[in-house]
């Protein structure tokens, strides 16, 4: 009796710790389970210790409400221009509601990766290569936007969706290598021709302003020289003036003055001026005196007469403007005016 006792009260114990196995479901944190009454659906057990009716209800499988990441392989997409790319997709989703996540659809992972390839070809198919390469912002939106609103009826919400890779075919990728190559040698024919055509501007601006600093150097150059020499003739007029100086010593400093004329490196000729011959005839009258100026008598000078060598003919030290002296036999005679200076610089009349 004993042993039927022990034996029953073991088989007691074990049936309460059965049902309170049975009884008691706790759940962990981001997690769910659905409880099914006699087949139907009753309740979803939320995180914590959780009771049900023993060998009533029946718990289902947990459900994870964490934020899952789920990777596409390679999905074939035709672009609007007729290319097949393969498009790589990883999309980001959340189980909002465990019980349609559960009883809405059969596998959700399966089913959105089903409806992200199908709207990937739709999205893709209105753009060309170009467009798809380089609007990958503007694809992820507008497949996030299609995606949420197609899964929200499963209990799921589409968080993020990021195109992984885009793969164009081989000969497209040579073709595109060959392009982006002539654009950064067209780059760089553009850059070289810009540094030439700038360097030029700078160096024709360069002498440029070299040519205006040495022109007005030249112009204060010549201001300057011109004032010298106004500041030098005002001097020495100033000087003749208040020293009053005799006609005579002026006519000696201008011929004074003449050799000068053919002291200049490659001089064959040099003019010389009228007014030599007045600065002649006065230096001459200098040096003779009074007698030479009454051509050479020595009677007394009759008013109004006049002497025998004005009325014999043109004198031979002043032939006057336009006229060559001439000799009694009728020759002319050499004037100063044609006759080549001497390596000295003086006047050879001979």
């Amino acid at each position: 009796m004993e042993i039927a006792a022990l034996v029953a009260a073991l088989v007691v114990v074990l049936l309460i710790v059965l049902t309170v196995g049975k009884t008691v479901r706790i759940v962990p944190q981001a997690r769910a389970r659905n409880v099914e009454r006699f087949g139907r659906y009753r309740k979803t057990l939320e995180p914590g210790m959780n009771f049900i009716l023993p060998f009533v209800d029946r718990v289902k499988p947990l459900i994870d409400l964490r934020e899952q990441v789920v990777a596409f392989r390679g999905q074939p997409v035709i672009t609007e221009d007729n290319l097949v790319v393969s498009i790589d997709t990883v999309l980001f989703f959340q189980v909002t509601d465990p019980r349609a996540a559960d009883y809405e659809i059969v596998n959700y992972i399966q089913a959105i990766e089903q409806i992200t390839a199908t709207m990937l070809r739709s999205v893709i198919g209105n753009m060309d290569l170009e467009q798809t390469l380089t609007s990958r912002d503007q694809i992820n939106m507008r497949l996030r936007g299609v995606l949420d609103d197609a899964s929200g009826k499963w209990g799921l919400r589409v968080t993020r969706v990021e195109i992984k890779a885009i793969d164009p075919p081989k000969s497209v990728i040579d073709a595109m290598e060959k392009q982006m190559r002539a654009e950064r040698e067209k780059r760089a024919a553009v850059l070289t021709a810009e540094g030439v055509r700038q360097s030029k501007i700078l160096t024709a601006e360069g002498e440029k302003q070299s040519s205006i600093l040495r022109a007005e150097g030249e112009r204060q150059g010549q201001i300057l020289r011109a004032e010298g020499q106004a500041q030098a003739i005002g001097t020495v007029f100033q000087a003749v003036h208040d020293g009053d100086a005799d006609p005579k010593v002026l006519a000696y400093q201008y011929l004074q003055t003449l050799p000068q004329l053919a002291q200049a490196q490659g001089n064959t000729f040099w003019v010389i001026p009228s007014e030599v011959t007045t600065a002649l005839k006065t230096l001459s009258g200098a040096f003779s005196g009074p007698e030479a100026d009454r051509g050479g008598r020595t009677g007394p000078v009759v008013a109004g007469a006049v002497p025998p060598a004005v009325s014999a003919g043109p004198s031979l030290t002043d032939p006057g403007p336009g006229a060559e002296a001439e000799s009694p036999g009728g020759k002319p005679l050499p004037t100063t005016a044609n006759v080549p200076p001497t390596p000295n610089g003086t006047v050879d009349n001979h």
